[in-house]
């Protein structure tokens, strides 16, 4: 039988001696477990020889010659005898040349012509009787097989051997004696010497591939070739012999499927089941050599014997080709619409990954999805829990799980027990997004580096870390964090972690880890970067507590922050707030972080900021909230210092990661809130003074229409102050207080003090996560989250901050319509100190009072009538947006935010007495 293999170039072995080597390679290797019984049968399957046929002379006498079909050999023959029997049965291989099955990757222009006529039929007789002689067709080329190498792929281990061809290409005088000429005996030792080659992926003398066949088509090679039995077989030993040549089927196709999936872009974990499978392909091949060995020297080997020791081997194979079958199928390298199953939206997808900066790694750009890493584990897992009834193919399937798992597992551990992730065929359930560095926290408002740096693949997730997944990002994620800031030894952790998923260790290996990076990155914030600190600081500083340097610096920065924002000397102002802050006698100047806060201008209103967010982002809806800063806004033309005012906050890593510029927005959002409410407090504190200390307003005129204007005047003034004053009352003390407390009594908790233990009870995503919760709490506690609230409130800061502004302007309406100050002579309710004071800023303001005259109304009831109107619209505007805020208050308490309601009490008492006091419409609450 060997001497057939130097005729095939593509044979992996070499000469007769390579059943021999396997056979000795079985001796030291394991073996299968069909081939442990061969001894047993040759002594209880021997059956009665039968007489050699008549017409068998010559050579043909000795075509098939061993003791089960030819001449009978006594029991007791010497070694010597046997060696020359067996040196007289391989002389026989040189009637034919064999082809071995097309190679994996080349490809033929033409299909093999068929050469057989009838091929499926019972070979045709005469007329008397005797069976005619076969008919062959002459060869369309001349016989020259050539051997030849194909290119490297990137499977190391593939053949590059090229496809030789077919057997059914072999001219006539090469075909093999035809069975119908053989006797039973012959027959089957033909067929079983066939059966040999075949199971090796080889075609044999009368086992040859169907014409459906295409050596040169991956789809067909991947499927596995078909047999067909050349005609003139007894049809008991073609029934036996067709049973057997699935399990041929199944390892030609094993073996191209391990060729194709160990391809570089299948990943780590298809070549580590590759690696698996080949380790059964070889005790497969072992099998052979051994039943080979058996069919030389066994008197008594048949063909069902044969097929009795394959059947455990034919079922593991079986195995094995249906779970590559659906490998292969995931990877749509059988279906014939692969081209149209690959996902629309790759291409989008490639594009946003190009934006983002992210690899593109060998297998992404080729329009499929690759059944990899996860998916490919998932596969098996999923059919091992299927096939768990079976005792073989559980066992099969849990060793080839446990090795498929182990490169799998290794990036594992390295991501648990050092942050670091090794995935360069991107197969890993964490996918890093290198192109994002923590660089970018200083300017980054969505957070990518905590929230897009490493995040899962969703859909390629192994079932058996489903349950664990967010405790594997999140632990690799810490210790990237505690390695850069050099926090830990993360190199000491890894010590005798577990290999695979079976191993009872692997759940209490990523609790484990998952808690010591919690702990580790816990312990760097909490007490090396001292975030409760910083978290004070803010507090001083963003939520004006306290609030007396502040104050101070607001008075000498006045003249730069009255400017329009173009003009406002930002260096001036970040020197006069240095000063403050250096101030001895306040809390900031005890601060060790003021060196990190510094002035900016923001062009854009507070309300039209606010709006554009919660306008784009929905949160009326429930969303987050985020700054988007990729739009452009209209800038504020009527912009000045105190508008435009803000200040910002320089945070180092890795507290960047808790204070990230997404937060650092919110507080900034909610200190020009808070500003806004101070100056317009400042501003009504300055008409108070006015209304007190000037001597048009301080003194009893004689006109009573004058005196019940000025009262109107003074309670529109009180009911604003009461207005800002319970307003930022209520933001301070009402919200942000009691939300700032809570924040500090769950960071306490955090850090162990709670009780006692040391170890943090929660995460540090927890701890990121309540410090966001709490600043948007006090935003839409403030209002600040709700465009309906954010309008009415716009247009009741107007009318208090017009009425602020245009108090001067009043003061000197009311100087030119009193009667009793037109003229030269003291007024009789003024005292002498009153009109002294009076005379002289009169006589200052003379010369302007002669440019605008022009313009006065000499009638006096007709300028008294005018100054009703325009304190009449005033008060309207005013008591009509403070009840229409009233009324939205009421309703979005009732169903949004209860603490509004607090609110609304102490609101009602500026509103209270006037004609719009109670419930409005409904279209006046959403005006």
């Amino acid at each position: 039988m060997s001497s057939r293999l130097p005729n095939h170039p593509d044979r992996r072995t070499n000469g007769s001696t390579d059943h021999a080597a396997a056979a000795a390679a079985a001796n030291q290797g394991p073996r299968m477990p069909s081939a442990q019984s061969f001894k047993a049968d040759r002594a209880d399957s021997r059956r009665p020889r039968s007489p050699q046929p008549a017409y068998m002379t010559g050579s043909q006498s000795t075509a098939h010659k061993r003791s089960a079909s030819g001449n009978p050999r006594p029991a007791n023959r010497s070694v010597d005898e046997r060696r020359t029997e067996r040196v007289t049965v391989t002389t026989r291989e040189k009637l034919v040349s064999r082809a071995k099955s097309p190679e994996r990757r080349a490809a033929r222009d033409t299909a093999p012509p068929e050469r057989w006529k009838g091929k499926e039929s019972v070979r045709p007789r005469t007329a008397d009787g005797k069976p005619k002689e076969p008919v062959f067709e002459a060869p369309s080329k001349p016989w020259d097989p050539v051997a030849h190498l194909i290119p490297h792929t990137t499977a190391p281990l593939a053949s590059r051997i090229a496809v030789p061809p077919p057997a059914s290409d072999l001219p006539p005088a090469l075909q093999p004696q035809p069975l119908y000429e053989m006797s039973l005996e012959a027959q089957e030792a033909a067929i079983i010497e066939d059966l040999l080659f075949v199971f090796m992926g080889y075609e044999g003398q009368y086992i040859r591939f169907s014409f459906s066949y295409k050596p040169d088509d991956e789809r067909d090679q991947l499927t596995g070739p078909p047999y067909k039995i050349l005609p003139g077989l007894d049809p008991s030993l073609e029934d036996l012999t067709r049973s057997m040549l699935k399990m041929a089927t199944h390892y030609s196709a094993l073996e191209y499927f391990i060729d194709v999936q160990s391809r570089e872009e299948f990943g780590a974990v298809n070549h580590a089941l590759c690696a698996a499978i080949r380790k059964y392909l070889q005790e497969y091949l072992v099998m052979i050599a051994q039943l080979e060995t058996q069919f030389l020297t066994n008197d008594t080997f048949t063909l069902h014997v044969l097929h009795i020791h394959i059947m455990p081997t034919s079922q593991m194979l079986s195995q094995l080709y249906s779970l590559a079958h659906e490998l292969l199928k995931r990877n749509a390298l059988l279906d014939e619409e692969s081209e149209e199953d690959s996902d629309p939206d790759d291409i989008d997808q490639i594009l946003e990954n190009l934006k983002r900066g992210a690899d593109i790694v060998p297998g992404n750009m080729t329009g499929r999805k690759i059944c990899k890493g996860g998916v490919a584990i998932g596969l098996i897992s999923k059919r091992l829990e299927t096939m768990s009834g079976d005792p073989a193919a559980r066992t099969l399937l849990t060793s080839l799980l446990r090795d498929a798992t182990r490169p799998y597992m290794a990036m594992l551990n390295e991501w648990l027990h050092r942050g670091g992730i090794n995935d360069p065929h991107s197969e890993f359930l964490i996918k890093e997004q290198k192109s994002i560095k923590r660089e970018i926290l200083d300017k980054d408002f969505t957070d990518d580096y905590w929230e897009r740096r490493y995040t899962l693949r969703e859909h390629d997730i192994p079932p058996q870390l489903l349950a664990v997944k967010d405790k594997v990002l999140l632990a690799g994620k810490y210790l990237n964090v505690v390695r850069e800031c050099g926090g830990v030894d993360v190199s000491k952790v890894a010590q005798d972690l577990p290999l695979t998923f079976d191993d009872p260790r692997f759940l209490d290996n990523v609790n484990n880890a998952y808690a010591y990076a919690n702990e580790s990155l816990m312990k760097l914030l909490l007490t090396t970067h001292s975030l409760p600190a910083r978290l004070r600081s803010l507090k001083h500083y963003f939520f004006l507590d306290p609030s007396d340097y502040f104050t101070y610096f607001m008075e000498l920065g006045a003249s730069e922050l009255r400017k329009p924002v173009k003009s406002v000397n930002t260096v001036k102002l970040q020197s006069l707030l240095d000063i403050v802050l250096r101030q001895p006698g306040s809390i900031v100047s005890l601060d060790a972080f003021k060196e990190d806060v510094y002035i900016e201008m923001n062009e854009v209103s507070l309300i039209k900021m606010l709006q554009r967010v919660v306008n784009i982002t929905g949160m009326e809806q429930g969303e987050a909230l985020q700054p988007l800063s990729n739009q452009p806004v209209e800038n504020d033309k009527n912009a000045n210092g105190f508008t435009s005012l803000q200040l910002n906050y320089t945070v180092p890593f890795p507290v960047s990661l808790v204070i990230s510029r997404k937060t650092i927005w919110r507080y900034q959002a909610l200190f020009r809130y808070l500003l806004s409410l101070r100056h317009l407090e400042s501003q009504l504190s300055t008409t108070w003074q006015l209304h007190h200390s000037g001597i048009v307003w301080s003194y009893r005129s004689s006109s009573r229409r004058l005196e019940i204007w000025k009262r109107r005047v003074w309670t529109l003034r009180a009911r604003m102050i009461v207005f800002v004053q319970q307003l930022l009352y209520f933001c301070t003390l009402e919200v942000i207080e009691p939300n700032w407390q809570s924040l500090m009594s769950r960071l306490k908790s955090k850090d162990g003090s709670s009780d006692g233990s040391g170890k943090p009870d929660r995460t540090v995503d927890e701890l990121m996560q309540d410090h966001v919760d709490f600043l948007d709490t006090c935003l839409k506690g403030c209002m600040l989250t709700n465009g309906k609230l954010i309008r009415i409130h716009s247009k009741l800061m107007q009318t208090c901050t017009i009425f602020a502004t245009y108090a001067n302007w009043l003061s000197r309406e009311l100087e030119k319509t009193d009667p009793d100050l037109l003229g030269n002579f003291k007024p009789p309710n003024m005292s002498d100190e009153q009109w002294k004071r009076f005379k002289a800023a009169k006589s200052q303001k003379s010369h302007n009072d002669s440019i605008s005259g022009n313009s006065q109304l000499h009638d006096e009831e007709a300028r008294i009538d005018n100054l009703f109107e325009i304190i009449k619209k005033w008060e309207t505007n005013f008591s009509r947006h403070l009840q229409i805020l009233l009324d939205a208050l009421n309703h979005y308490a009732a169903t949004e935010t209860v603490v509004l309601l607090s609110l609304c009490a102490r609101l009602a008492t500026a509103n209270q007495g006037t004609e719009y006091a109670g419930l409005r419409n409904e279209e006046d609450i959403v005006a």
